[in-house]
């Protein structure tokens, strides 16, 4: 099973040119350094009457219970795992610490509640949770369906194919009659019967009730392909006991922009979430890192970073939060390239490339783009 010559008696089909997406996973390189000294404390909230905004009541929530609830994958390298430590890291842990240290001052206030893709939003809607930080992507139907509303994008994803190398295969399209893992509860299993479909292409979908069960399934060679988001495809393959004997198909087959959801009817909570997101994202682009924000934060020249920063105005009062609450989140955790590179780029031992994650102006744009703050 799992052989050349067992897969080419099911698979049927044509060889097609494709284009080339190069992707690896991560283990995420995050340390636990708490807010940077000397950056302001964010924890204090402005004066009820500064804020000039509806009250949040998920943030008095938090606040009263004194750490922020955050829902996260289950166990995704590079996105949300624990160290053998129990430590919580990754790309989407971080921006909940971030959140954690513009509320309180303090990253360490961020508690991490491990949720599968069918419970996620059953949780949130629940209030189990407070944000949900998990992989989620944007569709119309979970925007308009009136429970949820979506802060950002924080990972621009695509959904692929992770297949075996002794099956010499150049395309999906080679799939035809395959039997191919796919978690259950999932956009991933929706995009697969779409593309097989409008291809013209059969396939025997092997659902798993996770991801990481249809990760094991593929790894016990229960199914020829396995179709998730690049992203976790490359985390998938990092698991596995020969990870070079196995591809990452050039095919993508699907759009999966992935970002913070809240529940709706608090907009002051998620517009806290949004430019929480948006502020690390700024913070590269206008130059500020985890290492000289205090500094800037003291005699930035630069009006954008003294905005961004407290130095001028006052963006965290529509909040419900300190001046300084930009100045602590990054301090805590980075910008969003710091953030990128220790989980998901060249300081992790995979070295995932930004791609598509790139900020707007580098010399290969990206669609990272943040909002000003003015």
């Amino acid at each position: 099973m799992g052989s050349k010559a067992a897969m080419r008696e099911r698979v049927t089909g044509w060889r097609a040119a494709a284009g080339v997406f190069a992707c690896a996973a991560v283990l995420s390189g995050c340390d636990d350094r708490k807010a940077e000294p000397g950056v302001p404390d964010a924890g204090a909230p402005p004066p009820a009457a500064q804020t000039g905004a509806r009250a949040s009541a998920t943030l008095a929530a938090v606040r009263q219970r004194g750490y922020l609830r955050c829902g996260v994958h289950q166990g995704l390298v590079g996105f949300a795992v624990q160290d053998n430590r129990g430590q919580w890291r990754g790309f989407d842990i971080d921006f909940c610490r971030a959140m954690a240290a513009a509320i309180f001052g303090d990253a360490e206030r961020a508690r991490f509640t491990p949720l599968t893709a069918e419970t996620r939003y059953d949780a949130l809607a629940s209030d189990q949770i407070d944000v949900l930080w998990r992989n989620s992507s944007w569709t119309m139907t979970k925007d308009t369906e009136g429970r949820f509303a979506f802060a950002g994008i924080n990972y621009y994803d695509g959904q692929g194919f992770l297949v075996r190398r002794s099956l010499d295969l150049n395309s999906a399209s080679e799939l035809n009659g395959a039997r191919i893992c796919v978690a259950s509860g999932s956009t991933s299993a929706l995009n697969l019967a779409d593309d097989f479909r409008s291809r013209g292409l059969a396939y025997t979908p092997v659902v798993a009730p996770n991801e990481e069960a249809a990760r094991s399934a593929y790894a016990r060679e229960d199914c020829d392909a396995f179709s998730a988001d690049i992203s976790a495809l490359a985390a998938a393959r990092t698991t596995l006991s020969d990870p070079q004997q196995h591809a990452i198909l050039a095919d993508i087959v699907s759009k999966e922009p992935l970002g913070p959801v809240t529940r709706r009817g608090d907009e002051q909570w998620t517009a806290l979430v949004r430019w929480t997101l948006n502020a690390v994202i700024l913070a590269e682009e206008l130059g500020v890192t985890r290492d000289n924000v205090r500094s800037l934060a003291k005699d930035s020249r630069d009006p954008r970073v003294r905005r961004l920063l407290g130095l001028e105005s006052d963006f965290g009062a529509p909040l419900g939060l300190s001046k300084t609450w930009a100045a602590s989140a990054i301090g805590a955790v980075g910008n969003y390239g710091e953030i990128f590179d220790r989980n998901l780029g060249p300081q992790s031992p995979l070295d995932l490339t930004r791609g598509l994650n790139a900020q707007w102006n580098a010399r290969s744009g990206g669609l990272i783009y943040g909002l000003p703050v003015r």
